[in-house]
């Protein structure tokens, strides 16, 4: 119970968790879990959607603290979470190597998308390479802001620089704005700088502050983006709440849940796409 009345209130504090919507509430939960996710699955509303309908199902309420997945990761880490549900594959298999879980399931995917001015100083508008269009920007030293706090974004972010042979220890400079925060926050900083970067595209079709911006490069498969899910261990952790967490990530993953993901939509457009049975996913 003290570890538990520990990390409500350190959620809290942070201004982390996530109220739910009236619905949920009348389906009056009689337990709670906390998910340690991604910025990218409350900025894009999908927690708003999806929670409510497994809550009103199951009568288990879903705390969420938004993290980038490098932070979201930590806090399983340090049990303080029940699930994590994050996009950095690589990571979430260290994750497991660590003994922190006992297995990742895969749950749905989208697309990372570079967002750039809309008068394109760096010249790479309607291209699908992304490693031409980063060379191009960094050529031409044009504004680029990246969220430099180890999510799962920031992580595909260096590994794309990497692709295109851009040693950012060597040519980073007044250009490239680190900031250290979520994707909105990311975004609202491009907009206000009409600067160039890189967004997971959910988050993007949910932003409404776009100034001049809009999306200049799509539809390279080296921007795909996957995301997993996994209950913290709780041998581990005895405080971990399992078989409520199990409930979830077996909603999440199965028939409803997936139909759930696939149904969200802004403007028609589809945010996610469920692949929970996809092997090696």
């Amino acid at each position: 119970m003290i570890h538990l009345a520990r990390r409500t209130l350190l959620a809290a504090a942070l201004g982390l968790a996530v109220a739910l919507p009236a619905q949920a509430q009348d389906a009056k939960p009689t337990a709670s879990i906390v998910v340690a996710s991604t910025t990218s699955t409350q900025d894009s509303g999908l927690f708003g959607y999806l929670l409510p309908i497994f809550t009103k199902k199951t009568g288990i309420e879903v705390k969420i603290v938004a993290q980038g997945t490098g932070q979201a990761l930590d806090t399983g880490r340090r049990g303080d979470a029940d699930v994590v549900f994050v996009h950095a594959k690589a990571a979430e298999e260290k994750f497991l190597s660590e003994g922190f879980s006992k297995e990742r399931k895969p749950v749905m995917y989208n697309d990372f998308v570079l967002i750039g001015p809309k008068s394109d100083p760096a010249g790479v508008a309607g291209g699908k390479d992304i490693a031409a269009a980063l060379t191009a920007i960094e050529t031409k030293k044009e504004p680029f802001v990246s969220r430099g706090d180890k999510s799962g974004t920031h992580m595909a972010e260096l590994k794309l620089w990497k692709t295109a042979n851009v040693d950012l220890e060597k040519v980073r400079g007044d250009w490239y704005r680190e900031i250290g925060q979520g994707m909105g926050a990311a975004l609202n900083t491009a907009s206000a700088m009409n600067a160039y970067v890189l967004a997971d595209r959910a988050t993007w079709l949910n932003f409404k502050n776009r100034g001049d911006l809009a999306i200049v490069v799509e539809g390279d498969k080296r921007l795909f983006n996957q995301y997993g899910v996994m209950v913290v261990n709780p041998e581990k952790f005895p405080t971990v709440k399992a078989k409520e967490a199990a409930a979830f990530v077996e909603w999440l993953t199965g028939p409803e849940g997936q139909k759930t993901i696939a149904d969200y939509k802004i403007g028609g457009e589809q945010l996610f796409f469920p692949n929970a049975n996809q092997p090696g996913a």
